[in-house]
């Protein structure tokens, strides 16, 4: 069994099908890239896996857990964490508070501790905020632990959440164009961090990405999505020279 199975989803916004009968699976430990055009329904696709929009159609699977009509924190704890297209951050929280918070999702801490500030409550805030260290440490940003969010770099924002995203613990990354506004040495330094997610947390990664080379480089499998319907799945040499993706991308004949 896949780690997630997509199976025939669907969504309609009044008229208009912005997913049509997607069916796709993810296994554990890939690295998998969606690409389309620009209105191809991408981020329709991963707001749907995610929770954020109830599908129309179909189902979707994680771990042998039915996640159609369970709420997005609820889909995050079983496992699926995502980045944002446009960044989504705390900007008034520190870098590490925004951690933290989502560290939060897994605790639980025992009632009485928490009420009347026991010591398990200290001892468990400290080892929270040790991983959170950890973590923030892996991406080189341990050094603006006590930085608002909103003073970052913009790279830095971009970085952040993405260990925001780690901090869920999930089983499944989603990544939507991390590099969308990165310059080419950004770009470059966070090729090679995707990879390292993916070997250093043993988790499957999905790549929403316009950065083709970005794309190309990393992923091991891609599917190609056009108004809302896959028109292509196979790996990325098969992808580069696929007829119909190109005609997609040029809008005509290849």
């Amino acid at each position: 069994m896949a780690l997630l199975e997509v199976k025939h989803l669907t969504k309609h916004f009044g008229g208009l099908t912005a997913v049509g009968d997607v069916t796709l699976e993810l296994d554990k430990g890939e690295l998998v890239g969606l690409i389309g055009p620009n209105g191809a329904g991408k981020s329709t696709l991963f707001n749907l896996l995610t929770g954020v929009y109830e599908p129309s159609e179909g189902t979707i699977t994680l771990d042998g857990n039915e996640l159609n009509g369970k709420e997005p924190y609820t889909i995050a704890g079983l496992g699926l964490g995502r980045t944002f297209q446009n960044i989504r951050l705390f900007k008034d929280l520190t870098v590490l508070d925004n951690v933290l918070i989502a560290f939060g999702n897994h605790q639980n801490p025992h009632i009485w501790a928490s009420l009347f500030r026991l010591p398990l409550y200290y001892k468990k805030e400290e080892e929270y905020k040790q991983k959170a260290l950890d973590l923030l440490k892996i991406f080189s940003l341990e050094e603006y632990a006590d930085t608002l969010a909103k003073n970052l770099a913009y790279g830095q924002q971009r970085l952040l959440e993405i260990v925001r995203a780690l901090a869920t613990q999930p089983k499944i990354l989603f990544l939507d164009e991390p590099a969308a506004g990165m310059n080419p040495q950004e770009t470059a330094e966070l090729t090679a961090l995707i990879r390292k997610i993916k070997e250093e947390f043993n988790i499957t990664v999905m790549l929403i990405e316009h950065d083709m080379s970005l794309v190309m480089e990393v992923t091991e499998r891609i599917y190609v999505l056009e108004y809302g319907r896959l028109i292509a799945h196979g790996t990325p040499e098969e992808i580069r020279t696929n007829k119909r993706v190109i005609e997609a991308y040029l809008g005509g004949e290849a």
